[in-house]
């Protein structure tokens, strides 16, 4: 079995998204070594000497484009590759042209003795995620979408501009789809530990039904207007990959929405869903169950039936043998 090198990770597609994450790794120095990887070849190249030129300016690390053989003993996979969303398109749009990339890219990386974390970026990322698990073999617990960690970092800055308070002490989850039917969980928000409810009374703002419906429109909306006005949205994924990669690294055990394999928690499986879990050294540590308020649970159920449905026309039959032990 090959050894798994902790400080070492590699990018499998380098447009906009994969070369946002490369500098979000450079700029956070998680790694001794970045392996990129794309199906144009001079442009990982081009990416890994460009941002090398950084490296005087940023952490110690080795980054270079490489090839499949060069990922076997790598603690993280990052996967960016797969088609564009385009104005107009839904992130469900996308199944059918990044099954099919995902496919290939999953029969290169299951052909070596590849041992840690795939991290799924592409979109739709909820469908990817379990396409990726079904296909691979791979245990669920080393599988996982980089979900709605994004979603929810968007309404954490509305609520704190909303609240005049800083965004990192609102706690607060967007669950389910990373698409069109997540939802919002405000019966678990909460700032610092106060109810939202509770906050606003202390500091006399009024945080009304309409608000937090505009909130999470804007939320679930967010990716339209950006791909409206530039074509793509980079940087927000970027910091968000960068949250999931430090946990992993540093074995932190945060809790983050990823795109997980469900197993029966909410009466779901045989589909991948974003909940809250929690991400560390192996990658999924554990599935957090949440309270839900009623309507939070049958939106989240029906957010559920929409991936299944979106599943159910896919040839996923797997690649490899499935490992025996820890798999779902």
């Amino acid at each position: 079995m090959t050894s798994i090198d902790p400080r070492k990770a590699a990018i499998v597609g380098c447009g906009f998204v994969g070369a946002s994450i490369a500098f979000r790794f450079l700029q956070q120095g998680l790694f001794s070594r970045l392996v990129l990887l794309d199906a144009n070849q001079d442009r990982a190249e081009g990416e890994a000497m460009d941002l090398s030129d950084g490296l005087p300016y940023g952490a110690a690390m080795e980054i270079t484009a490489g090839s499949y053989d060069d990922i076997t003993d790598c603690s993280l996979i990052v996967i960016t590759a797969g088609a564009n969303q385009k104005p107009g398109e839904t992130r469900l749009d996308l199944i059918g042209r990044n099954i099919a990339i995902l496919r290939s890219i999953l029969s290169e990386i299951t052909a070596r003795d590849f041992q840690g974390t795939l991290l799924i970026v592409s979109n739709p990322v909820d469908v990817l995620t379990y396409a990726a698990w079904k296909l691979s073999g791979y245990p669920g617990e080393r599988v996982i979408g980089s979900g709605t960690v994004l979603d929810t970092g968007r309404l954490k800055q509305l609520l704190g501009e909303e609240l005049a308070v800083d965004s990192r002490n609102i706690h607060a989850f967007i669950i389910g789809e990373h698409g069109d039917s997540e939802l919002a969980v405000w019966s678990e928000a909460n700032v610092s530990g106060l109810a939202l409810e509770d906050f606003c009374r202390i500091r006399g703002r009024a945080l009304r039904p309409g608000d937090m419906d505009r909130m999470y429109r804007e939320v679930r909306d967010s990716a339209y207007e950006i791909i409206r006005r530039k074509g793509v949205t980079c940087y927000g994924i970027a910091m968000a990959v960068g949250r999931i990669a430090s946990c992993i690294v540093k074995d932190e055990r945060a809790v983050l929405p990823v795109s997980v394999v469900l197993d029966g928690q909410y009466g779901l499986d045989g589909l991948a869903l974003s909940i809250p879990s929690i991400v560390g050294r192996k990658g999924l540590e554990e599935i957090l169950e949440i309270p839900l308020s009623p309507e939070e649970e049958r939106a989240l159920r029906s957010s559920g039936e929409q991936m299944r449905e979106a599943i159910a026309s896919l040839d996923l039959q797997p690649l490899r043998a499935p490992a025996a032990a820890g798999s779902r």
